[in-house]
Parts: C-alpha cells; sequence; structure tokens
C-alpha cells in the first residue's frame, strides 16, 4: 500500500533540500507532482515536430520533394546537429536562468519553423527547416535539470527516467500520428502535395505552443519559488533560517575537497534531527548545533545549482567524470536518435511489400518501448545505489553493462544480413531495451555528477548523445551499396561498425573511477540528522 499511496499523496520532503522522497505521478495538483508532469510532457511534445518528418520521408516527402537516399540522409544529419547545439548552450542557460524558462523559451523557439514548414518545396528547404526545427530536441536538457533540482537523489533516478523516457516515447507516437492525420487529410480529398503541410500546421505547432504557455503559468521554478530562491535549501524553523541557508550561495567556480568527511563525526544527545516532512510542512525538524553541521552543510551546497562562469563552465566540460556520462550517451542515445530516424526505410527495404505505414508503425514500437525501459533503467539504477550504502559507482557499473549488452545486439544486427523481418524486429526490440534502460541510468548517475553545475553536465551529456548521433548517421550515410540497380543504405555494414564503437567506449567506463567522497559525505550528513534509516526505506 505505501508504493500506491506514493502516487497520489503528497511527498515526504528531505529537509536537507527541500526535494521529495517520492514521485506522486497521480496527483498532478501537487507542486512536485505537476513539475514532473509539466517536465516530461514539454519534452514529449517537442518530438511531434522534432520526428514528425521521419514517418513520412520513406515515401510521401522522398516524392513530392524529388529527394535522393542522400539528401534524406543529409536532412537527418542536419536535424541532429542543430540539437547538439543548442544542448552545449542550453545547459549554461539553465543554471543561469533556470530550468522552466528554458523548456519554454526552447519550444517557442522551436514552433516558429514547425509552423514554416508547409513552406518547404526542394530538399535545400527541407534541410534548412529540419535544421531549425531541431532546437526542440534541446528540451531535452532543461526537462532533466528541471526534475533533478525537485527529487531528492534516492529518487532521482526513476525521477528522471520516467520524464526521459515518457518524453522519448513522444518519438514513437509521432510515428503513429503524422501518417494518421495525413492519411485522414487524403481521405478527406487533400492531395499528398497539401495534405503532409497542413499536418504540421495542425498537429505539432498548436500542441507545442500551448504547452509551453503552460509550463510558464503553472510551473515552478524551484521547491522553494523563483529560481533567486534556490539557496534557501531547508526552510525556516521557528522563524529563523538554519545555517545551511547561509553557505551555500559560494562563488560558482569554487571548489571543495570533500576527502575529510570520510571519518565519521560523533553524535550525542545534543545531535539535532531532522525527520521526513509532507510539503509546506516543516514541524519538527531541529536544527542540529553549528558544530555537528559540516556535512549537511556540505551536502547541501554541493547540491544547490551556482551562476555558471565561463571558467567553471570549461572545467566541469573537461573533467573526466562528466566525459564519463558524455561518452556513454553518446553510444546510447546516439545510437538510438541514428536507428529512429531509420528505422522505417531499414524495414521497408527488409520487407518491400510492405506499405509506409506498415514500416512507420513497427519502427514506432522502437521507440514506445521507451515507456517502461528507460524507467527501468533509472529506477534499477535508484535500488543499486540504495542497497550499496550510497555509492554511486553502481550506477556506473550498471550503465556501462547495459551498454555492452547494447553493442551485442547492434552487432548481430550487423552481422546477420539473412535476418527474416521478424527476426530484425526482435533484435531491435532487444537492443532497445539494454540501450534505452542505459540511457535512464546514465540521467540517474549525472546527478552525481558536479550536481552544482547540473545543467552545464545534464548539457554537454545530452549534446555528446547528439554528436553521437551526428557520427553514426553519418556511418549510415557512407556505407552504400547497390539493391536491383539502384543505391541503397548499407544498414548492416553501418550497424556492425557502430557495435564495435559502443563496445569499446562502454568497456573503457568500467574503468573511470569515482570519487566517493560523495558517498561517505551523504552517510554522515544522513546518520548526524538521524535520517539515514529514512533514506534507505524510499
Amino acid at each position: 500500500m505505501g508504493f500506491i499511496s506514493n502516487l497520489y499523496k503528497a511527498p515526504e520532503v528531505n529537509p536537507l533540500n527541500n526535494k521529495a522522497l517520492s514521485i506522486p505521478i497521480l496527483n498532478p495538483v501537487n507542486k512536485y507532482g505537476r513539475t514532473f508532469h509539466l517536465a516530461w510532457f514539454g519534452f514529449f511534445v517537442a518530438f511531434l515536430s522534432w520526428f514528425a518528418f521521419a514517418p513520412l520521408l520513406t515515401v510521401t516527402l522522398k516524392t513530392d520533394l524529388n529527394l535522393t537516399q542522400a539528401e534524406i540522409q543529409n536532412s537527418n544529419i542536419l536535424g541532429l546537429t542543430s540539437t547538439l547545439v543548442v544542448r552545449v548552450f542550453i545547459g549554461p542557460i539553465c543554471d543561469r536562468f533556470g530550468p522552466r524558462k528554458a523548456l519554454a523559451g526552447c519550444l517557442l523557439a522551436g514552433a516558429i519553423p514547425t509552423a514554416m514548414a508547409g513552406l518547404v518545396t526542394n530538399a535545400q528547404g527541407l534541410i534548412a527547416i529540419r535544421f531549425f526545427i531541431g532546437i526542440l530536441g534541446g528540451s531535452f536538457v532543461p526537462c532533466q535539470v528541471w526534475v533533478t533540482g525537485w527529487y531528492d537523489k534516492s529518487v532521482v533516478g526513476r525521477a528522471n527516467a520516467l520524464a526521459g523516457g515518457w518524453g522519448n516515447s513522444g518519438g514513437g507516437v509521432t510515428y503513429f500520428v503524422m501518417p494518421a492525420v495525413f492519411e485522414a487529410l487524403v481521405r478527406d480529398g487533400y492531395t499528398a502535395h497539401k495534405a503532409w503541410r497542413i499536418a504540421f500546421a495542425v498537429c505539432p505547432f498548436v500542441i507545442i505552443v500551448a504547452t509551453a504557455i503552460m509550463i510558464i503559468t503553472l510551473g515552478q521554478d524551484t521547491p522553494t519559488g523563483k529560481w533567486s530562491e534556490r539557496f534557501n535549501t531547508v526552510a525556516p524553523v521557528d522563524g529563523h533560517k538554519p545555517n545551511v541557508g547561509t553557505v551555500v550561495d559560494v562563488p560558482s567556480d569554487a571548489s571543495y575537497d570533500m576527502t575529510h568527511f570520510g571519518a565519521s563525526s560523533s553524535t550525542g544527545a545534543n545531535s539535532g534531527t531532522a525527520t521526513p516532512t509532507k510539503e509546506g510542512k516543516h514541524a519538527g525538524i531541529v536544527t542540529p548545533p553549528k558544530a555537528e553541521l559540516a556535512p549537511t552543510e556540505e551536502l547541501a551546497r554541493e547540491e544547490v545549482i551556482v551562476k555558471p562562469t565561463l571558467s567553471s563552465t570549461l572545467r566541469t566540460i573537461a573533467s573526466m567524470h562528466t566525459m564519463l556520462t558524455a561518452l556513454c550517451y553518446f553510444t546510447t542515445f546516439g545510437a538510438e536518435t541514428t536507428i529512429e530516424g531509420n528505422l522505417g526505410s531499414f524495414y521497408k527495404a527488409a520487407a518491400p511489400s510492405w506499405s509506409q505505414s506498415m514500416a512507420g508503425n513497427w519502427a514506432a514500437m522502437f521507440m514506445l518501448l521507451n515507456i517502461v525501459t528507460r524507467p527501468c533503467g533509472g529506477y534499477i539504477a535508484d535500488v543499486l545505489y540504495r542497497v550499496s550504502r550510497h555509492d554511486p559507482a553502481v550506477k556506473k557499473y550498471f550503465m556501462a553493462t547495459l551498454g555492452l549488452l547494447e553493442g551485442a545486439f547492434l552487432l548481430w544486427i550487423g552481422l546477420q544480413r539473412s535476418m527474416s523481418i521478424s527476426t530484425l524486429i526482435g533484435a531491435h526490440a532487444a537492443a532497445a531495451v539494454f540501450l534505452e534502460a542505459a540511457n535512464g541510468a546514465n540521467y540517474a548517475l549525472v546527478p552525481h555528477i558536479h550536481p552544482s553545475h547540473n545543467g552545464v553536465v545534464s548539457g554537454i551529456t545530452g549534446a555528446m548523445g547528439n554528436f553521437g548521433g551526428v557520427m553514426f548517421s553519418l556511418i549510415l550515410r557512407y556505407r552504400t551499396h547497390v539493391v536491383n540497380g539502384a543505391v541503397a543504405t548499407d544498414y548492416h555494414t553501418g550497424y556492425w561498425i557502430i557495435a564495435i564503437l559502443v563496445l569499446i567506449i562502454n568497456a573503457c567506463a568500467f574503468f573511470v573511477p569515482l570519487n566517493s567522497g560523495e558517498r561517505r559525505l551523504e552517510e554522515e550528513a544522513y546518520k548526524q540528522n538521524g535520517y539515514h534509516d529514512q533514506i534507505s526505506k524510499v
């Protein structure tokens, strides 16, 4: 019953940081539940335009715009390239102005080229419009940063994975919706030339703008209110603020040596206690004596996002730990976006008798698995984190293992040219399970990497995912062969080349060390506040 009730009741809150200890999925009225739903839905609707071209490219757009296969691949690559650029810059924007404003701004900016999609008349126009629509792909970063700011590390893996997985499922929904809207318009008497243009104006544009307005009007920056108030990590007690709130507003380029928190601090009769509280209720929180606040202060300090400077941003980007999550995401999300952009065409080539809609519907299943697989990756990562007594390294090992399994299935697809269409679909489904779960596990680890610059880490990690998509799409772009006298993409060769890169990078991830200072810091803070047992049960 506890699990069920957590889905709709106001969540208990960690008094150290005001972040929720459960995800009230069935309670959109509660501010924690409302933020969660606005975040994932904002990312979800971006796909309605970002991926809207893909299911219609195989036949409709290729015929109407007289496209070659190379031009189709070029439009896929340029769409991912713009998303890469946006994700690099939107991370620091999240840290500076807050993820809520960044998410709404990203949607509104992407809505403009969406409204202009119907004006495309040739390949050059398609490539240009897909480049600017790619802005919408940047919405993933503020989605994850926003959720991270509202959910405690004990549940942030599943929260980020749910938001990312449900958001990513927008790609699958788009594969169903756009052909359905197009075909409905054709049945109503419109020509194919007009029908696909009307579909863009009717479906993506209106929904994206409406969602951005909801985020602006109904959303809240942080659990404590405005983005400028994010430093108030602990609510006032008895009319005054605990010492934690006075130490977290630090220079953004400051660095901290956490190794001295390895030794246990003594707790005695004078130790304060802090118990989980309902939203807005802080009765029962007792501030520990100042002498015993060091681990708690440091934990709160490290979790609060600070205003980024150029030097701190560059140091964060160049960090080995940032590259750990970024390169692993390069292999998993990079492979996912490449497959999603080409899978309908791959299935059509493997089953020439299939219609465009049939190939698109089966390709959509790959993306719709995100509803389950990505959340599972984040959830299992959280469980392993809790069982290991807050050791983030277990999330790393889990993430890398999933990446290796992804690579194994992609290698199988690449080496087996004689697969039947049913086997090909099954192999892609198996690969999807592991690569999508790895995406969830990755963003379960991201909040542990330079948490005071979470936007920068999230942005670079997300951008590297798109960079992987660009690189892998280029591999498919230049791996061609002749089929029935026509030049076609050699998907199998492209897949085994991608698989080798995936296997190498994820194998190397096992050897990247993670500082255990954070683990010791959390243990001390929780023990000192009588809070460890509650966290362990979440």
